[in-house]
């Protein structure tokens, strides 16, 4: 019985030591480990949720994305809580939308200022997956953005567009065109920026997202 109880408790040391590997492995992984703030339970949470299970399962130990939630007025803090515990591999974004936000400008530029990336939308996140389905029309109220977002994602899909849909990021890259949403959202960022439009807050219809997704998806591509 010693033996038997002595070999259990071997196999539990050992089987300790293998949980504690695989632990660190994922928090290592080699093509990055994204820690994604976001101030909303729905479309910008279950949009990268569904990012990251699309990443091919031989791939997952090797690039991470962890989705946060928090307050507005606390992402940038947030952020640099999360990403400082781990800060040699942590690859930290925000992301959200102008919306109301009075102080979108400040709380980007506090983001970039402290190494963290800022995926900002303007009006809101409907108007960066407006651009899977080939446009992003100049929409200045994020009310509008979404109802017409919602009208384009039933016409194209033939669905109803749920903000909590879970599936809303394997339904986009079905239906539209990612690669081409991307090239789309430039566009739409360097016309603002040609038309003298500095500030975030002045570009519209704009977003940053689109820099998140490419630097992800181009990893997951070149593997």
């Amino acid at each position: 019985m010693a033996n038997k109880s002595g070999g259990k408790l071997s196999d539990r040391r050992s089987g300790k030591r293998k949980d504690r590997n695989q632990r660190v492995g994922t928090r290592v992984p080699e093509l990055g480990y994204y820690l994604i703030v976001t101030d909303t339970e729905e479309t910008e949470k279950n949009y990268f949720e569904g990012l990251r299970d699309s990443i091919p399962a031989e791939l997952k130990d090797r690039l991470v994305i962890k989705v946060e939630k928090t307050k507005t007025v606390e992402l940038v803090e947030r952020a640099l809580e999360l990403a400082n515990m781990e800060p040699q591999y942590r690859i930290p974004w925000i992301v959200f939308d102008r919306d109301q936000v009075k102080d979108f400008d400040d709380i980007i530029q506090a983001a970039e200022k402290s190494g963290i990336g800022a995926g900002w939308s303007n009006p809101c996140f409907e108007i960066w997956m407006y651009a899977y389905f080939g446009e992003m029309p100049a929409i200045w109220e994020s009310y509008t953005c979404c109802d017409r977002f919602a009208d384009k994602f039933e016409k194209v899909t033939g669905q109803k567009y749920i903000k909590k849909d879970k599936n809303i990021y394997r339904k986009l890259v079905q239906y539209g065109n990612e690669e081409k949403a991307i090239q789309i959202a430039e566009r739409c960022y360097k016309k603002c920026l040609d038309d003298g439009k500095n500030k975030p807050s002045e570009m519209c219809p704009a977003c940053m997202v689109q820099r998140l997704v490419e630097e992800i998806c181009k990893k997951i591509c070149n593997c």
